[in-house]
This record gives structure tokens, C-alpha cells and sequence, in this order.
């Protein structure tokens, strides 16, 4: 009886732990005929845990989801991941899990074996916490519904923000979210694009599953996190700009948004302020500021300068040109004044 209940735990483990498993490699991993393994099938489904099987020569079985989340079975090394990965999450790089996180780390902290417990203190005792005060956060919901996809393999649509503030719907067949230093990413084949991409989530808005199903790709890469590290390294470098705004820092603010970051320009000056950037282009940082509508100077980087310089040239350029198809003396000419044309005096009839 002993050896058939912890062989329904870890029956349990494997459903809960693979998405999908056909039913002779299931049976293979429990050492038990196919028949032995029906019947601890029925077992779980007697204790409330909704298993569907689909039958045939592929046939297999899978946990599918139930009115209520049933306990989990995890191991040691489970266990800790999780303790530690709830504790990251008490630290907010997660937008609205904060408060779950404690209470899920309270409950699992409390059921622990003492030997997992004090694994899971001395790494609390010996790391130090920093708060979460910078950078970007991801909604929670973005995340769990991009991971559900690539575990499902569904093909996914979302609206995309890219650096330029340009905006796009994309279509992608998702492959792995991977979390690199403040930033998640999600690697996937773009169906428009036809190539292969990473996006950052917290560019992402409104990810919605469209229940198509597709098969999985090879990355051309050693694995995910090595692609989005190599499409990092293949960027400009960037560059830390600052401009000094002749308007009060929150009208400033209210215009930029979260593409830089507005400070006061000190001095007791209300109508001035200083705008910082770090940027990959500095064409961006041009287009942010001239959506300002106010007077400007360049503190650093000096090439700024000189792109403002050429942008000016160019711009004029333009307004001296005129209407498309005028040459800028035609254009001049249009433009001036014509002078009045002296009356011509009565003829008289004809001799």
C-alpha cells in the first residue's frame, strides 16, 4: 500500500510538471504497465484532481485545470526555488505581486522540513535586499499570459512600443521569456518580420492568445537568453544625454512621459528645467524634444549639437523649397507679390 501511494505522488509530480505525457513513456518513468498506470490514474481523479486522458495508440494524459488549485507535489530543490523566487518577488521588479508573494512565502515557509527552512535562512542572512527603485516593471498579467503561451505553443498578438515610441501590432509564435539583469524579455518568431526577435515586456500591451497552434522552431542561437544577449551587444552603445529645457519641469514632464527623466534645473528657476536621457539614437532624443515646443540648449554629448545643427540645415532646407515639384526660386517667385498692372485706356471704334 505503501509503495502505491508514493507512486501516486509521483505520478501526481510528473503530470504536474510536463504539459502533456503519452501514456507508455508515463508508464515507463513509473516502472508499471500500462493497465497498473489506468488504474492510478482513477486514484487521482478519485482525490479530486481532474486528469484527461485521450485514447488510442498516442494516447497520453494531462492534469488539466480544476475548480480550485490542488496541493502541488515538489521536491527539495522545488522548494527552495520557490522560497527564493517568492522572496524576489517581495521586492517589486514584479508590477502587483508583492503583496501575494508574502503571503505565499508565509505559507510555504511555514510547512517547510526544518532542513529546507534553514537552507532558505541562510540565504536570506547572508544576501542583501535592494528594493526595487529603478528601471522598468512588468505587469504580472503580461507575464503569466506570454509564459502560458509558449508553454502551450500558441501563437500570440500583442501592441508594441519600440524605442522610437513607433507602435505595432505584432503576431508571434512565443519561445521563451528570459529575465536579464532589471529587464524580461520574450524571445519569438515574428510572422511579420519572418525573423526571429526579442521584446521587452514592459513595452508590451494587451497579449491575447489566438489559439492557433503551431510547431516549435530552432532558434538560431545556443538558447534564449543568448540571443537576447547577442541582439543587446549588437546595439549602438548608449549614450547619456542631458538638455536644458526652457519650460517649468512639469509641463516638460507631462509631455515626455517616461522616455526621460525631468529634473528641476536648480537656481530657483521655475521656468527651466534639465532633461536626462540614455539613449541608442540620438535622432530619438531630437524628435522627444521637439515634441516640447520650447527653447532648448545642449549640455552633452557635443554630437548632439552637431545633429541639431544638421537637422536645422535640412529643415530649412525644406521650408525654402516650397511645395513638392518647385524649384526654391519658383516657390520665391510664387510667393512674392505681384505688382498692380496699369489700366489700358479705351479704344475707340474701328476707322
Amino acid at each position: 500500500m505503501a509503495n502505491t501511494s508514493s507512486r501516486t505522488l509521483r505520478l501526481l509530480s510528473l503530470l504536474q510538471t510536463h504539459r502533456y505525457w503519452p501514456g507508455q513513456e508515463l508508464a515507463d518513468r513509473l516502472g508499471v504497465s500500462v493497465r497498473t498506470l489506468r488504474r492510478d490514474v482513477d486514484r487521482l481523479r478519485e482525490l479530486g484532481y481532474p486528469v484527461d486522458a485521450n485514447r488510442g495508440v498516442d494516447g497520453g494524459y494531462q492534469l488539466a485545470a480544476g475548480a480550485a488549485l490542488p496541493p502541488l507535489v515538489i521536491d527539495d530543490e522545488e522548494a527552495v526555488a520557490v522560497a527564493i523566487g517568492l522572496r524576489v518577488g517581495t521586492q517589486g521588479a514584479i508590477a502587483g505581486i508583492e503583496e501575494s508573494s508574502v503571503r505565499a512565502l508565509a505559507k510555504i515557509t511555514q510547512v517547510m522540513p526544518p532542513r529546507l527552512r534553514r537552507r532558505v535562512d541562510t540565504l536570506r542572512t547572508v544576501t542583501v535586499p535592494a528594493a526595487w527603485t529603478g528601471g522598468p516593471t512588468v505587469d504580472a498579467d503580461i507575464l503569466t499570459t506570454l509564459a502560458q503561451a509558449c508553454r502551450d505553443e500558441e501563437q500570440v498578438r500583442f501592441s508594441y512600443t519600440a524605442y522610437t515610441g513607433e507602435r505595432s501590432e505584432r503576431q508571434v509564435e512565443p519561445h521563451r521569456l528570459v529575465s536579464l539583469g532589471r529587464r524580461w524579455y520574450l524571445v519569438a518568431y515574428d510572422l511579420t518580420r519572418h525573423d526571429w526577435r526579442s521584446f521587452r515586456l514592459d513595452r508590451v500591451a494587451e497579449p491575447r492568445s489566438t489559439a492557433t497552434r503551431f510547431r516549435p522552431r530552432d532558434l538560431p542561437a545556443e538558447d534564449a537568453a543568448a540571443f537576447v544577449r547577442a541582439g543587446i551587444d549588437n546595439r549602438a552603445v548608449s549614450t547619456a544625454v542631458e538638455v536644458v529645457v526652457h519650460a517649468p519641469a512639469d509641463a516638460v514632464r507631462a509631455k515626455v512621459g517616461q522616455w526621460a527623466t525631468v529634473e528641476d534645473a536648480g537656481e530657483g528657476s521655475n521656468d527651466r528645467c534639465r532633461l536626462l536621457m540614455t539613449v541608442d539614437s540620438l535622432d530619438w532624443v531630437l524628435l522627444i524634444v521637439g515634441t516640447v515646443g520650447a527653447e532648448f540648449e545642449v549640455v552633452s554629448p557635443p554630437e548632439l549639437t552637431e545633429l541639431a545643427r544638421e537637422w536645422s540645415a535640412r529643415f530649412g532646407r525644406a521650408v525654402a523649397a516650397g511645395p513638392a515639384g518647385t524649384s526654391p526660386t519658383a516657390a520665391g517667385a510664387a510667393a512674392a507679390p505681384t505688382a498692380p498692372t496699369a489700366p489700358t485706356a479705351p479704344t475707340g471704334p474701328p476707322a
